[in-house]
């Protein structure tokens, strides 16, 4: 492991304060606890995570979950941008100014990015940070998939294509996100996988490998705190045991390497 990804969440539905603060309380705490830290280090690109690598440390990246935390202003994008965050998810679980879940408050299947959310999306590529597709109702995922200026990702989702649920993305948006260069992470959490074990996370990596190639999937464990995870990946000491299961299915080692981190170094070298 090189590398983790750090999700930074103002929740929706309970505003105690205002998701930019939260936002921003989050970040000092990140940086408080990294001074402190001898095997850990805030990154912003590929290139920063290969030079904490050389120095045998591990990589800190921040993103933001859900679009909401911007409170409509592309300052706050800006402001969040120069403290290190390098992707933002456009949508959580209710509608905000840049456009729909695909499930929660707010809800409109129909409708694609706001004018709002499109000039989003373009300044999130003028700033050097990913737009994060987890969350966001398909004509809207489509829409961002085409308008980014850099490769999309899905931090953390199940496909369709191994089990059906309102959370899962079809195959069309996984070769709307490949054809752009983006990575699709593949979820742990059983809810959305189909069952618990290691051979369903196998099945969703191995269907998007059959769909689109081996270099759009990647590892989305979503570690939150909140989902039930995956029995034998409950935090990162299993990933092994992923390994290995990748290993009894055949796949071959240099798609494994890919799928474990290689196709999303690829990603950050577009950083900056």
């Amino acid at each position: 492991m090189s590398a983790q990804f750090f999700g930074l969440v103002s929740l929706p539905l309970a505003r105690a304060r205002g998701p930019a603060q939260a936002i921003l309380d989050q970040i000092d705490l990140v940086e408080e606890t990294l001074a402190h830290s001898k095997g850990l280090r805030l990154v912003r690109s590929g290139a920063e995570l290969e030079a904490v690598a050389k120095d045998g440390m591990l990589g800190a990246f921040l993103g933001i979950e859900g679009a909401h935390g911007l409170e409509g202003s592309f300052e706050n994008l800006e402001r969040f941008a120069r403290r290190g965050v390098r992707y933002l998810g456009l949508l959580h679980f209710t509608s905000n100014e840049a456009g729909f879940p695909a499930y929660g408050r707010g809800r409109r299947d129909d409708e694609g990015l706001t004018p709002w959310g499109r000039e989003l999306v373009l300044r999130c590529g003028d700033l050097g940070v990913l737009v994060d597709l987890a969350h966001i109702n398909k004509p809207g995922f489509m829409e961002a998939c085409a308008l980014s200026r850099m490769p999309p990702i899905c931090s953390h989702t199940g496909v369709l294509g191994a089990f059906e649920h309102w959370r899962n993305i079809d195959d069309e948006q996984l070769r709307a996100i490949a054809d752009r260069g983006g990575v699709i992470g593949v979820i742990f959490c059983p809810r959305y996988l189909g069952a618990d074990g290691l051979e369903p996370v196998v099945k969703h990596i191995r269907h998007i490998v059959d769909v689109v190639g081996e270099d759009a999937p990647a590892l989305g464990s979503d570690w939150d705190g909140f989902i039930f995870p995956t029995t034998q990946l409950k935090d990162p000491r299993g990933l092994p045991l992923l390994t290995e299961a990748l290993m009894k299915a055949k796949i071959p080692a240099r798609t494994i390497g890919k799928i474990l981190g290689d196709n999303v170094r690829r990603v950050l070298k577009s950083l900056r």
